[in-house]
């Protein structure tokens, strides 16, 4: 009683406002029977043969995207995954943490002094991200491998916005600078997490990555140089060519501290190589030599440091080479940020390229070492990660942090057991905080500048890798190359743009041109060795020696594109679909961006091996049109004489489509437009397999598909639309009147011998097809008493058990697969067309 009242009010709602409700009446009081021309059963325990399947409703929708009390208390337990596992942590656990946390944090503490420097600060700095990073992110983690801290493209990038802004607020501090960009990316990244919009990394391909990685490796190392070797003279803020350039231009001045560089590079290289070829050697030793190789920064930077101390330690005030100088003990810089406007005005413009370099390596890391693992993480959830730890971070003066890879790796490697070993590592942190300040002054830069070319030297992709890309995708290919170029001839912000913005541009290319493909049938044969298999896994011989009961039953058809664009056997005959009947498969999705691109190839097809169905209906050259000028002169009989089939019936395959949007569907009314006006007066039947989504079914039910399309004795009617300018002002509209004339013309013609067979379906005729009978009725519907009387007569069904509708009687038109919509297609047809 209230859904009847809900309607009328509804109903009175709509007349008031001009909406009509029934907009669209494809069956009408005069339709013709129809054939869904398959046997659309399963076996089952119903007890009724009738099914009509309910469309999506509005309400349903406004449901689905609601959420419940539940999912927002899964939501809010969610935002804490340590609340899923911390209650069962174990001794086992802990002791694998506690090895892997030590490990990583003697590691984070020379990287992130390193990296502090990068970013064009102090280092204690470094230590008090590395130090905020690890503590906080096992509250908010779905990665136990991930460690959070400075990194060096990151800490590139803070860098080179400090010194943007310094150059136009000179007064203002560095750390000041730094603090409020992670306040800024913080909290960006936090709201993205918080709305759970994760997914917008995957739009983010890995060659861009890639690409990525490998040009701020370049620039990274390029820049480092001058601090190894002691050169002077040139600015190390220039793109990545002209550094390289001006590096070896300057080598005569190089100094003594290229001893202590070079030599620190190479003896990382000469460790890890070494530890390398002793796991081979001795595999059982295998985890000795792992942690011997994970060490090797520290042993490198305190063997260094020694060297340094004993060389330096009589002149502090003017060393050999250039030392790292005094560390302040403790968290000397730890306060409220101060959230400057006008800062933040300086370097808006560069937070775009900030917040993609905070985010694409941190979840590349992530995913990666979670698949190895065998564990997944959800993107949304690191984000809030990330944006929480950079939000707090700068109160003890923090910058801005996210995943390494290279520490990350170690962890992996060490036999980290939950992300809670990150508390293991800010207590080696804060260790070095308060007990090594005095130790940190004697480290060489350029000893330093060594560690950190060592470091970003694994993150340039290889040969090999480049090498897959092209084989796997040659596009992939070129945008990785089109991203080192960029990077090293301009700025890793321009690199980064550039890479993404190629990545879409070749995506929306791929969907804007996709292409569909003409569809044959092929009859096969399941084959094992020399024997056939036939349904239930049995081997028989290969040939037609057996009863063709058996032989149907060994054989099925499936359907290949026309032209073997798909890399099948060219030597397989293909047949052709039945004369005017056309099955074509989308590719890629149907939406607003390939509407156009798949329709123009259909109707272009279809215009190709069709004729038009009144060879007559231009008497005079002057009507036709000047894109359909027809014969010579003199070669008029041509048209006349054209043995093409007419066209009967479409077959869209929408097996790759899972959603359509209006602008899709619009185009679909358009080329039912066109089509039928090519094939007046008889009607063009449109028929769909593999619809695998409600709303599409809705949608396209919308718009009048699903549906036989009623003859008419009239002559075209135009589909309505669902926006058109071309239908703009209505019954006066271009499209009204384009009709008018065409249905004028048909009538002043039809005294013509238009084509002999040209016959309307008459709305008597019953037809039978696999067994079952139809005939019609004003809902369109198979009679239900007549079906179960056939169902229960039938030899097929009889003693099975009873059987039920796989889709719906009230879209007859809408087929489980290719070969049902074939069969309807050719049962529904005129009688030109033969029957299977």
């Amino acid at each position: 009683m209230g859904s009847d009242k809900t309607t009328k009010v509804g109903n009175a709602v709509a007349k008031g406002l001009g909406i009509k409700v029934a907009y669209r009446d494809p069956l009408g009081a005069n339709a013709d029977p129809v054939t869904r021309g398959e046997s659309a059963f399963s076996t089952g325990t119903v007890d009724t043969y009738s099914y009509n399947e309910p469309e999506p409703t509005s309400i349903e929708w406004i449901r689905e995207i609601t959420p419940s009390g539940s999912q927002l208390a899964h939501y809010l337990i969610n935002l804490f995954p340590f609340l899923n596992w911390i209650g069962r942590y174990n001794v086992q656990w802990l002791i694998g943490d506690l090895v892997a946390g030590i490990t990583v944090g003697a590691v984070v503490v020379p990287q992130g002094m390193a990296y502090a420097k990068l970013a064009q600060l102090d280092v204690q700095f470094g230590l008090y991200s590395s130090f905020m990073g690890v503590l906080i992110y096992w509250f908010f983690a779905t990665s136990k491998d991930i460690t959070i801290g400075p990194v060096a493209v990151m800490s590139t990038l803070t860098g080179t916005i400090v010194l943007d802004v310094v150059e136009k607020l000179p007064d203002v501090p560095k750390n000041e600078i730094a603090s409020s960009l992670a306040i800024i990316l913080g909290g960006i990244v936090c709201l993205l997490g918080l709305l759970r919009l994760g997914f917008i990394v995957d739009f983010i391909s890995l060659p861009a990555i890639s690409a990525f990685m490998t040009g701020s490796a370049l620039n990274i190392c390029s820049g480092q140089v001058k601090s190894l070797l002691g050169e002077s003279g040139f600015s190390t803020r220039d793109s990545t060519y002209m550094v390289i350039i001006n590096s070896l231009k300057h080598l005569p001045t190089a100094d003594i501290n290229a001893a202590m560089g070079v030599t620190a590079c190479a003896m990382l290289y000469i460790i890890r190589s070494f530890c390398t070829w002793g796991a081979k050697r001795w595999p059982h030793k295998a985890k000795i030599w792992f942690f011997a190789s994970t060490l090797r920064t520290v042993f490198v930077i305190l063997f260094y440091t020694m060297i340094s101390a004993a060389v330096n330690l009589h002149r502090r005030d003017n060393p050999m080479f250039d030392l790292l100088g005094d560390v302040p003990r403790g968290f000397q810089n730890a306060a409220v940020p101060k959230m400057d406007p006008t800062v933040i005005k300086a370097y808006i413009g560069q937070l775009p390229a900030a917040v993609i370099v905070l985010l694409i390596e941190h979840i590349a890391i992530s995913k990666s070492f979670g698949r190895v693992n065998n564990y997944t993480i959800d993107p949304s959830q690191e984000f809030v990660a990330i944006g929480v730890s950079n939000l707090l971070g700068p109160f003890l003066g923090g910058y801005p942090a996210t995943g390494s890879f290279s520490r990350t790796a170690i962890k992996s490697k060490a036999g980290v057991r939950t992300p809670l070993a990150g508390c293991i590592t800010a207590v080696v942190v804060l260790l070095a905080i308060y007990a090594l300040p005095a130790l940190f002054f004697y480290i060489p830069n350029a000893s330093l500048s060594g560690v950190i070319i060592h470091a970003v030297g694994d993150l340039i992709t290889p040969p090999n890798t480049v090498y897959q890309f092209w084989r796997v995708a040659p596009l992939d290919a070129l945008i990785f190359f089109i991203g080192v170029i960029v990077t090293v001839f301009t700025s890793i912000e321009d690199g980064i743009y550039c890479t993404i913005c190629v990545s879409v541009a070749v995506l929306l290319f791929r969907v804007a041109k996709a292409r569909g493909q003409f569809l044959g049938r092929v009859t096969v044969h399941s084959v094992v060795g020399d024997h056939l298999l036939d349904g239930d896994g049995k081997y028989g011989s290969f040939g037609n020696k057996g009863p063709s009961e058996d032989r149907d039953h060994q054989q099925r058809s499936i359907f290949l594109p026309i032209n073997h664009t798909d890399g099948s056997n060219p030597d397989i005959e293909v047949e052709q679909p039945l004369p005017g009947i056309f099955i074509y498969r989308f590719s890629e999705g149907f939406n607003y961006p390939n509407a156009n691109h798949y329709t123009d190839y259909l109707v272009k097809t279809i215009f190709q091996h069709t004729r038009r169905t009144n060879p007559f209906a231009y008497a005079n050259r002057g009507d036709r049109p000047w894109n359909d000028p027809g014969p010579r002169p003199g070669h008029e009989h041509e048209e006349a004489e054209d043995t093409r089939p007419l066209l009967q019936a479409v077959i869209l395959d929408f097996s790759s489509v899972n959603n359509v949007d209006t602008t899709s569907i619009q185009n679909l009314i358009d080329v039912r437009n066109q089509l039928d006006l090519y094939a007046s007066p008889r009607s063009v039947q449109w028929h769909f397999a593999h619809i695998n989504n409600r709303w599409t079914k809705r949608g396209l039910a919308a718009a009048g598909f699903g549906y036989p399309t009623p003859a008419s004795s009239e002559g075209f009617h135009r589909w309505k639309p669902i926006f058109s300018v071309a239908e703009i002002e209505g019954d006066a509209s271009a499209a009204a009147h384009a009709e008018l004339m065409n249905n004028e013309r048909e009538h002043a013609h039809q005294h013509q011998d238009v084509e002999t067979g040209l016959k309307t379906q008459s709305a008597a005729t019953a037809r039978e097809t696999n067994g079952i009978e139809t005939s019609s009725n004003d809902s369109n519907e198979i009679s239900e008493d007549k079906l179960q009387r056939d169902l229960t007569d039938s030899k097929a069904y009889r003693g099975r058990r009873k059987v039920a509708l796989v889709q719906g009687m009230n879209r007859p038109f809408f087929h489980i697969d290719l070969t049902s919509a074939l069969q309807s297609a050719v049962a529904n047809s005129s009688d030109e067309v033969p029957k299977l």
